[in-house]
């Protein structure tokens, strides 16, 4: 299937420089050059508040640019696979907009609601609250021109020639709105009297007012098309915290940063830059770095300061001593976001304009969690479908690795377990059962240790599974009655009254919509009949002690993390009372404490694990419940 087509919505307001646009206009082109349709989004009347964005926009296809409503047709409709923000700071109402339209990546997102992004990618590091799933500056587009690993040339010393000027670009931008460039160029060119510089002076092209004349040697360059290539020629770069001080560092050309304001400082100062200082008064001092004092009262040229900046030390602190390996549109190719506009479990009965906007747990680079506040249910959103299939390797290697043996070693200790679960079961439906043997179906049956047992406990048990080795298993060694298919997808023949039991062991997690499977579970239960899961617990020791720790190491494709608190009001609404909760998985020695009294054996273990069966501090649980009176939908 052809995946959707991409939306880049950039930042174009006055004050915020042509960084966003720039870098937008080139992801569209890059994504268009890889095959992959994207379309750039100004709102309608933004060229006509802002004519000057044609200067930015060059000669980018006008037919790759979209206005209006949000749809490549212009029907209002909302095709996107998903939409990039390249906005700095998006304002609350129009990220619930886009957020009701398609899964939403945010580039470099810092306003509040950053924490609502389902997806994160800095790649520039900034005052961020909350971390990125994705922070690479190595995904900006980067020049193919790089100077040698050497070091700017200091060709002709010490031998009797006087050396080359050194070559200095200024450049603050597209906008450059605090006047910078110019007092650079004044400042530099006021101590070059000896004419050991060289240099160039690149206006903004949104620069408010204009160009500045040139003064002295000073030379105004033109507009150029792509000024990165262009770093690799210079010895020194005097710009502002932003793209280009990034990209002069993967050209290995060292950067001298002027800020226009405190923000812009701090940025410099924690990303490794040398600074200046800000405003006016760091134009003077980056003249005053570059000469130092020399007899007679002269200033002569300091040749070794460039080299003092360290741009390959920085360089590697940000991943851009090495080739590129990939750009963002390669990154943003490989991406099919898979997140719900809703909470999965509950509904979350926020209003539409506000769906999927709960705030974010913790972030991986392609995994997402976040908690509703309806119902407390963490679930997870992915950049990418998960890498797993349920097939024989699933429970012979997979299942190996995790539990040291395989599916089929353990299937006595399964069967076991299941007797065990039976008990609970048949607990809850004395007096209650259809005639005959009471109707089992067993969701996620795997090779049917729990139907084994379900059939010596008196039931009449149905498997269901998509492994297909599996269910072959069941029918020809067991002799069992099983279906292959995923649930609640493939048709499952249910008595006339309905199943008396419905069971998941460790299955309800890994539904992206748990509360669809819950729905078709109900309709199989009769009034009264049992619904029976196991799930891990994110409620545990383990997901106490460490959260990000035990979402890290959460299967991938587990969608929803379930806790005993949690279950009560998902499975009321999804017309189900919760009757018991087992806890299970109980491990004593993971409490934080020292090893030695934790371990069996030591002398907290017992009470440990009291503790841990008293406040359902296991690792896993098992969940009871029966079907409330009414009509199976």
């Amino acid at each position: 299937m052809k995946p959707g087509p991409i939306l880049v919505v950039p930042c174009v307001e006055k004050g915020r420089g042509g960084g966003h646009l720039v870098r937008s206009l080139a992801l569209v082109r890059d994504l268009r050059g890889r095959g992959r349709e994207a379309w750039l989004y100004l709102e309608p009347g933004a060229r006509a508040a802002r004519p000057d964005l044609s200067r930015l926009c060059g000669n980018f296809q006008e037919t790759w640019v979209f206005s209006g409503s949000p749809g490549p047709a212009g029907t209002g409709a909302a095709p996107w696979a998903f939409i990039v923000l390249d906005r700095f700071y998006t304002p609350e109402a129009e990220f619930h907009r886009w957020a009701a339209l398609a899964p939403l990546i945010g580039i470099d997102e810092g306003g509040p609601l950053r924490r609502r992004f389902g997806f994160l990618i800095d790649l520039l590091p900034g005052p961020y609250r909350g971390t990125a799933n994705i922070k690479d500056p190595s995904l900006i587009p980067l020049p193919k021109n790089r100077r040698p690993v050497r070091g700017f040339d200091r060709a002709g010393e010490g031998a009797g020639e006087a050396p080359p000027p050194l070559r200095v670009l200024i450049s603050f931008g597209a906008e450059d709105p605090a006047g910078l460039g110019p007092l650079v160029c004044e400042a530099l060119n006021a101590g070059n009297a000896a004419g050991e510089l060289d240099i160039d002076y690149l206006p903004g092209r949104l620069h408010r007012s204009g160009p500045a004349p040139a003064p002295g040697g000073v030379r105004i360059l033109p507009p150029l098309p792509g000024l990165a290539e262009e770093l690799a020629a210079y010895d020194l770069l005097i710009t502002h915290f932003g793209l280009t001080a990034f990209e002069a560092l993967y050209a290995g050309t060292p950067a001298l940063l002027v800020s226009p304001g405190p923000g812009h400082e701090k940025l410099a100062r924690k990303a490794g830059f040398y600074s200046a200082g800000i405003g006016s008064r760091g134009a003077r001092r980056a003249a005053s770095l570059l000469f130092r004092p020399a007899p007679g009262g002269r200033r002569v040229l300091n040749r070794d300061f460039p080299a003092k900046l360290c741009p390959e030390q920085n360089a590697a602190r940000h991943g851009l001593d090495r080739v590129q390996k990939q750009s963002l549109a390669e990154l943003l190719e490989s991406f099919s976001p898979l997140s719900s506009p809703v909470c999965p479990a509950c509904g979350n009965p926020n209003r539409p304009a506000e769906a999927g906007t709960q705030p974010v747990l913790v972030r991986f680079p392609r995994r997402t969690y976040r908690r509703c506040p309806c119902c407390g249910m963490v679930s997870m959103e992915r950049l990418d479908p998960p890498p797993l299939e349920y097939s024989r390797d699933y429970f012979f290697d997979f299942y190996q690795k995790q539990y040291g043996k395989t599916y089929l070693e353990d299937f006595p200790g399964l069967m076991a377990a299941g007797r065990e679960r039976l008990k609970r079961i048949a607990a809850l439906l004395p007096g209650k059962t259809a005639a005959g043997e009471p109707r089992l179906l067993d969701i996620g049956c795997a090779y049917g240790p729990f139907l084994a047992a379900a059939k010596e406990a008196g039931f009449s048990p149905l498997g269901i599974d998509p492994a297909e080795d599996a269910v072959r298993y069941i029918r020809e060694n067991l002799k069992l009655e099983a279906r292959q298919g995923f649930f609640p997808e493939t048709e499952i023949p249910a008595p006339e009254k309905g199943f008396d039991a419905v069971c998941l062991w460790y299955v309800i997690e890994h539904f992206r919509e748990p509360r669809r499977a819950l729905a078709g579970v109900r309709r199989l239960l009769r009034p009264g009949g049992v619904l029976a899961f196991s799930t891990p617990s994110l409620s545990g020791v383990s997901g106490r002690k460490d959260r990000r720790a035990f979402l890290e190491k959460s299967p991938e494709d587990h969608w929803t993390l379930w806790s005993p608190r949690n279950c009560r009001r998902v499975l009321k609404q999804a017309g189900f009372r919760l009757r018991r909760i087992h806890g299970t998985g109980h491990h004593p020695e993971r409490f934080p404490l020292p090893g030695g009294l934790t371990r069996k054996g030591g002398a907290l273990y017992g009470p440990l694990l009291l503790l841990s069966r008293i406040f359902r501090l296991g690792d896993t649980f098992e969940a009871y419940a029966t079907a409330l009176p009414g009509d199976r939908e």
